[in-house]
């Protein structure tokens, strides 16, 4: 009976909870939430970052040049810059 119980109450539990959306490409603490290719130049991705700080950012990644621009921010760079490797990799865009 009272395992019973305590099926029924963690599975109501469980229910009672909200669903959140798993994040998008991530590397270490870093996240980027959404990913657009620029209008003028498909070799630039534009990515909205975040960290598990609360810090947001949005930031251009040249894939041509490996490089995240701008060079300073809130977020840590090297793992914004290996974030914005990977989705260069993953849209084709890596040479």
């Amino acid at each position: 009976m009272i395992r019973c119980l305590l099926l029924l109450y963690c599975l109501f539990g469980l229910l009672g909870r909200p669903v959140l959306a798993s994040p998008g490409l991530c590397n270490g603490p870093v996240c980027a939430d959404d990913i657009t290719r620029s209008a003028k130049n498909h070799w630039q991705l534009i990515l909205r970052l975040n960290d598990q700080q609360g810090h947001r950012e949005k930031v251009v990644m040249d894939c041509r040049a490996g490089v995240l621009s701008p060079f300073a921010g809130q977020v840590d760079r090297s793992y914004a810059t290996a974030v914005g490797r990977r989705a260069c990799r993953l849209a084709g865009e890596a040479g």
